[in-house]
């Protein structure tokens, strides 16, 4: 399952990177079949979804992201995506066949939020074309 041209490593150190950030729960990295590649929660947080649930949650999410493609040519390709629930925040980050998932406490600015993950993320995030 891995590539060799998608930058694993540098995404690992990266997700420990946003994981820091004081609101965030929940950082990984799935590919579009919904697997989790790689990720981790907040030390001392317990998630809300069991192993069954997280995968099924993981899947949906890999549906959606691919299904956005579609309107890439005329609007743009997603940035990122973002959903408030009661109990928590989750954003989408799409890059190539792989997608950042993160899950946030409820309160957080999603904008503020989402803009200091692309700057996490770096340069190569808002530029890579996938394949």
């Amino acid at each position: 399952m891995s590539d060799p041209e998608f930058p694993i490593e540098d995404i690992k150190n990266k997700i420990k990177d946003i994981l820091l950030e004081p609101e965030i729960r929940f950082c990984g990295l799935i590919d579009r079949n919904g697997e989790l590649i790689l990720g981790d929660v907040k030390s001392g947080l317990i998630l809300l979804e069991n192993d069954s649930r997280r995968r099924q949650m993981f899947q949906e999410l890999a549906h959606r992201v691919a299904n956005r493609e579609g309107f890439d040519a005329n609007l743009g390709r997603v940035k990122y995506s973002s959903s408030r629930r009661e109990k928590v925040v989750m954003m989408s980050f799409p890059i190539g066949r792989y997608i950042i998932l993160v899950v946030a406490e409820p309160h957080v600015n999603i904008d503020r939020l989402g803009w200091k993950i692309i700057d996490k993320l770096g340069k190569q995030w808002s530029e890579f074309q996938g394949f």
